[in-house]
């Protein structure tokens, strides 16, 4: 019976997982779109509850505006979307299922045009369409499930340190390098929006040279979430060259 455990995991993944065109790469995904719109639709309420939305009227028509063109150019323009500029010193951008798009005045402060705007949002749009948050939340889940399933048919102190250390070897081994290879493809899905709506794709490079020479993620790459510039930068001038952009 304790063999029979993890392969019914396994079976699980295998019939959770549909390939992704935009990607070019299977998903494994048990989350449901309609429950992702929901929490976003949460989050926006929270957002706007809890943060102060400038009062700059030209600022949020900018974002609304090169935010609307990158949406309708990443295909989701099929409903309303909203957008916000929030007071906040620190350079961010969100794009939440639902359809809700939000920037902060310290990306505002930071960005020298609408390009590199377009450079943000269409990565931020990019996660949408790759159904990132759905993946990430199902690989999350799975992690936990086959960790506890292990555990449990292994018994004893086995049990015990799968309990104490496997949660950190999935992590640094597993999920944290995938949500980096998530970065990624958002960054070439962005280029791609920025060029369809008429943005110049190569102020994407210019934006995180920029922010790279202002400090960036100083988190050891093993250890983060997100690629390093250096990293990003590259793989954005290989994929730009490719494309002829």
């Amino acid at each position: 019976m304790r063999r029979l455990l993890p392969l019914a995991v396994v079976a699980l993944a295998l019939s959770a997982c549909a390939y992704n065109p935009d990607l070019g790469r299977d998903q494994f995904t048990v989350v449901d779109d309609a429950d992702l719109a929901q929490a976003g639709e949460q989050a926006w309420n929270q957002a706007l509850r809890t943060s102060k939305v400038s009062p700059d009227r030209a600022a949020n028509a900018r974002v609304r505006a090169v935010g609307q063109r990158v949406v309708n150019a990443a295909g989701l323009g099929g409903r309303p979307w909203d957008y916000a500029v929030f007071e906040d010193d620190a350079p961010n951008a969100f794009v939440l299922p639902g359809g809700h798009v939000g920037v902060t005045t310290g990306l505002l402060d930071i960005i020298a045009n609408d390009d590199q705007l377009a450079a943000v949002i269409g990565h931020e749009a990019g996660h949408v369409v790759a159904h990132h948050a759905a993946e990430r939340q199902s690989q999350q889940a799975a992690s936990s499930l086959l960790l506890s399933v292990l555990g449990a048919a292994a018994g004893g102190d086995t049990a015990r340190a799968i309990s104490s250390y496997g949660g950190g070897a999935a992590k640094y081994g597993f999920l944290l390098p995938f949500s980096r290879k998530q970065e990624l493809e958002a960054d070439r899905l962005g280029v791609d929006y920025m060029q369809r709506a008429g943005y110049r794709p190569r102020e994407a490079v210019t934006l995180w040279l920029q922010m790279k020479i202002q400090g960036g993620d100083n988190t050891p790459q093993i250890a983060s979430t997100h690629p390093s510039d250096s990293t990003r930068i590259a793989a954005l001038q290989n994929y730009l060259t490719q494309r002829g952009w």
